[in-house]
């Protein structure tokens, strides 16, 4: 968003604060008119001028602050004009007078705080989202080789931003792909998923193997861990469980896969659904219970600590699913887990065009969705890549051996 066009939404934002949304205006007045005609009608017998007290009211509701001073005012001029119009025996009297003026003050009030809790209301979404593109960066459509598509859903829908996180990372060595969950909610997840993130964005371009920038990963939940005990905050039992992919440039029929306690992927393609089997390990954030962390929290390049990646052959036309337990764990009403492989399976064998990532990823939204009525229990990521043919759309990464240890993509 340019300079001027920020500027000029920032204005639209604050008179939409002053004066409202649309024709919300039409409806106050409407309440007015009304108000002043069945008054007017009925006469002496039934008045009902003093109502007019609802019309600020109902502005403070549905308009903004300059609105709602509108229709005060406008309220206390129709009921003199309305009121005088009657024998002084049939006047309302002042009194009522007294009561539409301080019911409008009350109103022009309550407007003011509306619009300043929308507002502040507003700019913590904007924090939120400003976090959450921070934490889950926008990748560029066909980055590194690899079309891709996500989506993230917030259990909590003002939060935005949880603990699930997904990235792709060219390099030197082949494009990697780690997608993984944070145990936990609230801030202390997603600082741990910033952590994560930064580490592999590191790792995966430098490190030849992904046997290192998988030791990375746990050394950098460690001393992440211990960061957060030195200021105080227990997280020692925080733990991640992730899914660390290598697509090599050498060989594209080839994906590397190690496993971090996480679902398998699944190779989505017009054969069929199948897991994948990956190098299994614990949980990032375990390594230390199977000595998978070295010690002193060092990991030397090229050495391979933890169980090496395990490579599987991937069809050209397989893409790969990946999803965090908000979708493996998602209920139903009869509190039955949704079925993925299942509902992936039915719907790639009626149309094989919808094992493409982009429908891939629509069609576990809407069945997620549909099978918890809206009602998500968890944080829910989906995210499916597949290799795309012929050579790699993205940058080509300068090689190390001339430019020394280039900055990341």
């Amino acid at each position: 968003m340019g300079l001027v066009t920020e500027m000029e939404y920032r204005r639209r934002s604050e008179r939409r604060g002053t004066f409202g949304r649309g024709a919300a205006w039409l409806v106050p007045l409407m309440l007015l008119a009304a108000i002043v005609t069945v008054d007017l009608r009925t006469g002496e017998r039934f008045r009902v001028v003093s109502w007019i007290i609802l019309v600020p009211s109902i502005a403070a509701a549905v308009c903004g602050v300059g609105a709602t001073i509108a229709f005060a005012l406008l309220s206390l001029v129709t009921y003199l004009a309305v009121d005088t119009a009657f024998p002084e025996r049939y006047r309302a009297g002042t009194a009522d007078f007294v009561l539409v003026a301080l019911g409008g003050a009350l109103a022009v009030i309550a407007s003011a705080v509306r619009v300043r809790r929308q507002r502040q209301d507003l700019h913590m979404r904007d924090i939120a989202e400003t976090t959450r593109r921070t934490v889950l960066r926008p990748l560029p459509p066909n980055w590194a080789g690899l079309e891709h598509a996500g989506v993230y859903l917030a259990a909590d829908v003002d939060a935005r931003v949880g603990g699930d996180f997904y990235d792709i990372q060219p390099g030197p060595h082949g494009t990697r792909v780690l997608v993984g969950d944070v145990q936990g909610k609230g801030l202390g997840a997603v600082e741990t998923a910033a952590a994560l993130l930064g580490s592999f964005r590191e790792a995966a371009y430098h490190e030849p193997e992904l046997t290192t920038v998988a030791d990375r990963l746990e050394v950098r939940m460690s001393r992440h861990r211990g960061h957060t005990a030195a200021l105080g905050r227990y997280d020692g039992d925080r733990f991640a469980t992730a899914l660390l992919l290598g697509f090599p440039d050498d060989a594209r029929d080839v994906v590397e896969v190690i496993n971090f306690g996480h679902d398998p992927p699944l190779a989505v393609g017009p054969r069929g659904v199948r897991p994948l089997p990956g190098g299994e390990r614990l949980p990032i954030g375990f390594g230390d219970l199977a000595g998978e962390a070295a010690p002193g929290g060092e990991v030397q390049s090229g050495g391979e600590v933890g169980p090496p990646a395990c490579r599987e052959l991937l069809e050209p036309d397989e893409t790969l699913l990946m999803v965090t337990d908000g979708v493996t764990e998602a209920r139903g009403r009869d509190d039955a887990y949704y079925p993925l492989r299942g509902d992936v399976a039915r719907a790639v064998a009626a149309d094989p065009a919808r094992a493409a990532p982009r429908r891939l990823v629509r069609l576990v939204r809407e069945g997620v969705l549909r099978h918890t009525h809206g009602r998500l229990g968890d944080d829910t990521t989906v995210f499916a890549v597949r290799r795309l043919p012929g050579p790699e759309s993205g940058p080509a990464p300068a090689s190390p051996s001339t430019t020394g240890r280039p900055s990341p993509s």
